[in-house]
């Protein structure tokens, strides 16, 4: 089974700037894509904020890098005015969160957004977990 995930840009920043203790599950969700057992989805939103955080860590030119890579192992969805509209009625108190969870309602038979910010989901109509979880979760079912 390949597992469709939708990751908040926090996580794709762990992964970039090694950011302890959280790079590892993030290191092994990139993995298990190269491995084509999952299936990463992030939008074109986290691709600037990823961009601005990662550009601290390691330069303009470095960071060009990356996001050419992320682009490259991704798919990167757009966000157009259905989904500002459909953020603004989903009741979420950080509104870029309400705006990832409304790109993430557009991709069919997606199984879980991975974030550290579990809380921000709270109404969330599809499964919300820690990119530990959802590696518990997924050895779990596959022992």
């Amino acid at each position: 089974m390949v597992y469709k995930l939708f990751l908040d840009a926090d996580v794709v920043i762990d992964f970039f700037t090694d950011r302890e203790p959280h790079v590892n599950p993030a290191s092994e969700l990139f993995e298990l894509n190269e491995q084509g057992r999952v299936k990463l989805f992030l939008t074109a939103v986290s691709i600037n904020n990823i961009y601005y955080i990662v550009r601290k860590f390691l330069g303009h030119k470095k960071t060009i890098e990356v996001i050419e890579t992320l682009a490259e192992m991704t798919e990167i969805l757009g966000t157009t005015k259905s989904e500002i509209h459909q953020a603004l009625k989903n009741n979420f108190s950080d509104f870029e969160d309400s705006i990832q969870y409304s790109s993430a309602l557009t991709i069919k038979d997606l199984d879980a957004i991975i974030t550290r910010n579990i809380k921000d989901y709270k109404n969330s109509s599809i499964a919300v977990m820690t990119p530990l979880n959802f590696l518990k979760m997924k050895e779990y079912k596959e022992s």
